[in-house]
């Protein structure tokens, strides 16, 4: 990782504090690591959103994402006599009140809730540890969860409550030193492809290093390092941006399904070296680039034209119909009163940027309401590393 892109006034550095309203990432209660009290650890991970040059990431691209504090899961971990995963009593909810309510609930929430991905990451968590000979202490936990991260807005709702616990193993094993900070967002992926979950390492470098992050995932560092390039950059630098999400979004979720299907027809393209789809993610891999200058410059016209030039490189590589009606509604909304827009990750939730100030961002929330879309000015997270962790990061 490269040092952070701080060029920006103290202006900028008061106002980025100023306007993260989130809560602290961790809770961990021992008031001492050396303490033999065994107690209970709490941390939580925010809902990301991709700013420039997804989906690049899995096509050894670039991308710049933030921390979105208005969301976020949190998991607890309590030392107890046995390992227990403690089910959501809403996202795992297993009894009904009729057959209708259990349809529903699928045709909502779908099949799994969170249990899944906290047993998949203890055993990531357990094989990382075996294959690095870390030892591990003695002793069991429970593991509970919460999230108030909207279903199926593509803001990475299932790697935040991975995320979350990922952090919960480190502090009760006390090995978080022996963990690299770049490998922790693989660690993570691996346990989502371990459930069959495709994605990409974007979402997961983004809530593990919390703020704003400029990632180069390009082939020779992927190849030779197992990671990309991952640099930390000054929330400062970013202007009043908007998340636009859907309140009901059964045709937002659908969309998402299908885009995660088409994945796979565009990834298997890109490998037979079908010359569109591989000029497409590598000019959505300069946007990102090119993004990282126009916010170091805080050229602000320059960063709207490349957010909708995002949007329209994934709508000629995907098509309409995968990216879902709804969701080109949304994009379509904000481009009606001249707001920048995007999506925030594979659809289900839109980014916008008003260039044009507070009046422009008035209209907007104006257009949202008329259509049904729930608007928000996104909270940015500051970084979330320690000053140990930051010391490990490769340079």
């Amino acid at each position: 990782m490269r040092g952070s892109d701080d060029d920006n006034d103290d202006d900028d550095k008061a106002e980025c504090c100023h306007r993260f309203r989130g809560k602290k990432r961790s809770k961990a209660a021992a008031a001492e690591m050396g303490s033999q009290e065994e107690v209970a650890i709490e941390h939580q991970a925010y809902a990301r959103i991709g700013l420039l040059g997804n989906p690049s990431d899995v096509y050894f691209g670039r991308t710049i994402s933030f921390s979105l504090g208005n969301f976020w899961a949190s998991v607890r971990l309590e030392p107890s006599d046995d390992l227990i995963i403690r089910p959501h009593p809403t996202h795992d909810l297993i009894s009904f009140t009729s057959i209708h309510h259990l349809v529903s609930r699928l045709q909502s929430e779908g099949y799994y809730g969170g249990v899944r991905l906290l047993m998949a990451i203890c055993k990531l968590f357990y094989k990382y540890c075996t294959d690095n000979k870390i030892e591990l202490k003695e002793g069991n936990f429970t593991l509970s969860y919460d999230t108030n991260i909207p279903h199926q807005t593509g803001l990475s709702g299932s790697s935040a409550i991975v995320c979350a616990a990922l952090n919960c193993l480190l502090d009760f094993y006390r090995i978080r030193h022996l963990v690299k900070v770049e490998i922790r967002p693989e660690m993570i992926l691996s346990a989502e492809t371990e459930l069959g979950i495709v994605a990409g390492l974007q979402d997961r470098v983004a809530q593990v290093y919390g703020g704003l992050v400029y990632m180069d995932f390009s082939k020779e560092y992927m190849d030779k390092l197992g990671y990309g390039m991952y640099t930390m950059m000054d929330i400062g630098l970013l202007p009043p941006l908007y998340l636009i999400y859907a309140e009901n979004p059964s045709d937002s979720g659908k969309s998402l399904l299908s885009c995660m299907q088409v994945h796979s027809t565009v990834r298997q393209r890109w490998l037979e070296g079908d010359e569109f789809i591989i000029s497409s993610m590598e000019e959505v891999a300069e946007l990102a680039l090119e993004g990282r200058k126009a916010l170091l410059e805080k050229d602000y016209a320059e960063l709207a034209d490349l957010m909708n030039r995002n949007f329209e490189l994934r709508r000629k590589m995907f098509g309409d119909d995968v990216l879902g009606s709804l969701n080109i509604q949304m994009v379509e909304v904000a481009r009606s009163v001249g707001a920048a827009s995007k999506f925030t990750g594979s659809g289900g939730a839109v980014v916008a940027f008003c260039p044009d100030g507070p009046d422009q961002a008035k209209l907007l929330e104006e257009a949202c309401e008329k259509a049904g879309f729930i608007v928000q000015q996104a909270i940015i997270v500051p970084p979330v590393l320690n000053d140990e962790e930051l010391k490990t990061v490769s340079i």
